[in-house]
């Protein structure tokens, strides 16, 4: 090996040493385009390794580190992860914590990093009805053949519940909505509405399940268009529905008896929360209840701007507190019954959806491209370790239109949790 070379193995070595000084996380490896290999400790094997195919790579990881170049750089493979993904989001979050300085003569002589960014819209959020469409149509409206693989039999596209946290992720999903459907004390013959449906499953649920006149709506095309085949198929024409429109347009229709809302209100934005919960008060009969499930991110945790979320996976996507959330379910006049946190649910249901992803990437691979197959897995195991750090949390809110004073709810809920009590 050269003089040269040497010294800018030494260099690497240096600054790696140096990044990483005071990492606590799980232990991995790094290796460069050129061979040059660098491990955290070698008293362990490495849980990932992190693999730079070219120099502009490498600047990702260095200079004014974020997580949009970091994700750019895995999605459009110029960085990969070898071995435990999941992992390696110890070593994002070390990364963007600490500022690096660039101080060593080897890199800088690598050409300025030049990645490949999907620009979003620029305007600020307005959450129009024709952007909020756009939004959504962007992220839903891949093949559904694409979320079969890795969403199971049910298509439930939101945190399952683990009753024992040995089951598998269909009879966890079937647990979540039933759970849903028992707060809400669903009962045969009443009017449900589920606001942001996706392909139907509550519905589904509700009716063959409960009994109920299910009714969905989307602002996905694609969603709705499985959700009235899945419903054909199953022969609930007559107690099951779905129409493609925004909340803001339901009109012209008795109030229902009782309303869901599933992974839809992080669509609406802070600005239109208190529109959102008004309109679901003014659709419920008095004396019914609103059950809204959705994450809402911790005060205290920081928010990386610019989000590789926002650019890539959930345009237009934005996280309230719970806080902000209650706030605006009672000023538009609900009660709120029970508040309950369903956090380590979310990662538990995400790793499940990451194995079953990496698991058919072959078959992802013939309805998506290889870039939209490594942003999916990418967001999902990023997601799994933000409800894991507690950034993030899934909250199930149960709401209820009080008439004169009065709930009409049970004084306890053992109900929901009582093996007889389905309807």
């Amino acid at each position: 090996m050269s003089g040269k070379l040497k010294s800018i193995q030494s260099e690497r070595v240096s600054f790696l040493d140096g990044l990483f000084v005071d990492y606590e996380g799980p232990n991995f490896a790094v290796r460069l385009w050129d061979g040059f290999s660098w491990r955290f400790s070698d008293r362990e094997i490495p849980a990932c390794t992190l693999v730079f195919k070219n120099p502009a790579s490498l600047r990702s990881l260095i200079v004014n580190p974020n997580e949009i170049t970091l994700s750019e750089a895995f999605i459009h493979t110029d960085v990969d992860v070898e071995g435990d993904l999941f992992s390696a989001f110890d070593l994002v979050e070390h990364i963007l914590s600490r500022p690096v300085e660039l101080q060593h003569s080897f890199l800088q002589k690598i050409s300025k990093a030049s990645f490949r960014a999907k620009q979003w819209l620029r305007e600020a959020r307005r959450h129009t009805r024709q952007r909020d469409r756009t939004a959504i149509a962007y992220h839903y409206d891949q093949p559904v053949d694409f979320y079969r693989l890795w969403l199971g039999k049910t298509l439930a596209y939101s945190c399952a519940y683990f009753r024992t946290g040995d089951e598998l992720l269909d009879e966890a999903q079937e647990n979540k909505l039933e759970l849903i459907c028992r707060k809400l004390r669903l009962e045969p013959l009443e009017r449900f509405l589920d606001i942001g449906c996706g392909w139907g499953s509550l519905i589904l649920h509700a009716a063959s399940q409960h009994r109920a006149y299910a009714h969905g709506i989307t602002l996905s095309e694609q969603q709705a268009n499985t959700a009235i085949q899945r419903i054909d198929q199953a022969n609930r024409t007559q107690s099951c529905s779905v129409e493609l429109k925004d909340y803001r347009d339901i009109a012209d229709t008795p109030p229902f008896d009782k309303i869901a809302s599933v992974g839809m209100f992080e669509h609406v934005g802070l600005e239109k929360l208190p529109l959102y919960f008004s309109v679901a008060y003014r659709f419920l009969k008095p004396g019914g209840t609103f059950l809204n499930h959705g994450i809402a991110r911790s005060p205290l945790s920081v928010q990386h701007k610019p989000s590789f979320i926002d650019r890539y996976v959930f345009p237009d996507s934005e996280l309230v507190t719970l806080n902000q959330a209650v706030e605006a379910a009672e000023k538009a006049g609900f009660e709120v019954r029970d508040v309950e946190n369903l956090r380590e649910h979310y990662e538990k249901t995400l790793r499940f959806w990451v194995t079953g992803l990496e698991r058919n990437a072959e078959l992802a691979l013939q309805h998506v491209s290889e870039t939209t197959y490594r942003i999916w897995r990418l967001y999902m195991a990023g997601s799994a370790a933000a409800f894991r750090r507690g950034d993030i949390a899934v909250y199930q809110m149960l709401l209820n239109r009080p008439m004169n004073g009065r709930s009409r709810l049970p004084l306890t809920r053992e109900d929901w949790y009582s093996p007889g009590s389905r309807s």
